[in-house]
């Protein structure tokens, strides 16, 4: 059977021009021997037998179920030609890339350098703001690489924490350590709240709730049905506890994921608002990443803070979209929808101190704290009425600066770049 390659996760961050979105292997070492996690799909009473000889990982109803089995397990189900089967990839971040994403030009600091970085000012359209707000009452459910609950921007905001990155079980509830900081990274854009210290950093809403789904292991990588699974439980939950509810992906890769894919839709049908990375390929054109360019994602570019046209400019590592969709305001696969600050971004780091890294990871979440403040100001809003007023937003301020960015939506920046004010 010939390999299929099936969406994986890495952390979509660029530091000093290298991409950090990366392809992936097949295949992992368990016990010393090779392993693969797996899709089983086929008839009910042929899934039943395969679950009660392989265990089940996670269970998807009638798209079936993934379980890990061994090289030997692996061709055995191979030749039964009752089921299919499917390898579900694991995308991997390399050691020289993540010590560039962790210390990019000197260590972390233990007092940020500035409590307000430039994201936060030209999100507000305020250069002078001393401290953010907003948020109240919104959920922003983060799935990365876990967090640093206990970092002094962020302890307070912490609702939920919970583990779908470990490969022994599927999910484990009240734990969610970030031993990469990415997560903790992404997480302070969308709430940081100046700290209990009053020396800290703000994010764009800080007065959301934060619920930390850890689906990245700490190399950054993870596999696509524990990112489903996590996207599936975030609806769940916001049904469940009443909770208007926003995901924040700072991940992706190249290829569309039928898993991935599927549990955003139910969560978009759950009323649960999906804001994901639009990826760091860029500047070619169709090269936005997956989940970011799919109908029921809204697909965040990069900018930085340089002025080109008038405007903000679209870093260069953006991933862009198609250009045969190019200005209809329209929202079609592989559009790039918004665009907000994503190079030279400090925020929140691992070690309870703070750091600086680019990427369209970077921009995502100033847009999910941006849509918690907008939806807790306006409560009886559905997800759909809010992602429309991000959208309308968006066109008041149009990016002109940057490679393929033009006039109206674009494929580099989409409709533009959605501020407080």
């Amino acid at each position: 059977m010939k390999r299929k390659k099936v969406l994986g996760a890495t952390l979509m961050s660029v530091v000093m021009g290298i991409s950090m979105f990366a392809t992936g292997a097949f295949g992992q070492q368990t016990n010393g021997k090779e392993s693969y996690r797996v899709l089983i799909q086929g008839p009910a009473s042929e899934k039943a037998k395969a679950k009660a000889n392989y265990g089940v990982r996670w269970d998807f109803d009638s798209k079936g179920f993934t379980t890990t089995v061994n090289a030997q397990q692996y061709e055995a189900l191979l030749h039964n030609k009752n089921l299919t089967i499917e390898k579900v990839s694991e995308v991997n971040v390399g050691t020289m890339r993540e010590e560039a994403a962790a210390k990019p030009g000197g260590t972390t600091g233990a007092v940020p350098s500035d409590r307000t970085p430039w994201g936060i000012q030209a999100i507000y359209n305020d250069s002078a703001i001393a401290a953010t707000s907003g948020g109240s009452g919104i959920t922003v459910a983060v799935l990365d690489t876990g967090v640093n609950k206990n970092h002094a921007d962020l302890a307070s905001n912490v609702k939920q924490c919970q583990d779908f990155s470990q490969t022994k079980v599927s999910w484990v509830d009240g734990t969610c350590s970030d031993g990469n900081g990415h997560g903790t990274h992404v997480s302070g854009t969308v709430l940081a709240n100046g700290g209990s210290t009053g020396k800290g950093i703000y994010g764009v809403a800080p007065e959301a709730n934060l619920w930390s789904y850890k689906v990245l292991n700490d190399r950054g990588s993870g596999y696509s049905d524990d990112i489903a699974a996590a996207i599936n439980k975030v609806a769940d939950e916001a049904v469940r506890t009443g909770s208007k509810v926003i995901i924040s992906m700072s991940l992706g890769s190249s290829s569309k994921d039928s898993l991935i894919s599927n549990a955003v839709d139910y969560a978009y049908g759950k009323g649960v608002l999906v804001v994901a990375a639009a990826g760091n390929d860029g500047p070619g054109d169709n090269t936005i990443g997956y989940p970011g360019g799919l109908v029921n994602a809204v697909a965040v570019a990069a900018l930085e803070n340089v002025q080109e046209n008038g405007t903000y400019r679209v870093a260069d590592f953006s991933s862009r979209g198609n250009p045969a969709t190019d200005g209809d305001y329209v929202i079609q696969e592989r559009d790039v929808e918004v665009s907000a600050p994503g190079r030279a971004i400090e925020s929140t780091w691992k070690d309870g101190g703070y750091n600086t890294i680019s990427g369209t990871s970077m921009a995502t979440p100033h847009v999910s704290g941006l849509a918690a403040k907008i939806w807790s100001a306006n409560p009886s809003w559905s997800a759909s009425q809010l992602r429309a007023e991000l959208q309308n937003r968006a066109k008041l301020y149009d990016i002109k600066g940057g490679i393929s960015a033009a006039t109206g939506d674009d494929y580099a920046s989409g409709f533009g770049f959605p501020r407080v004010k």
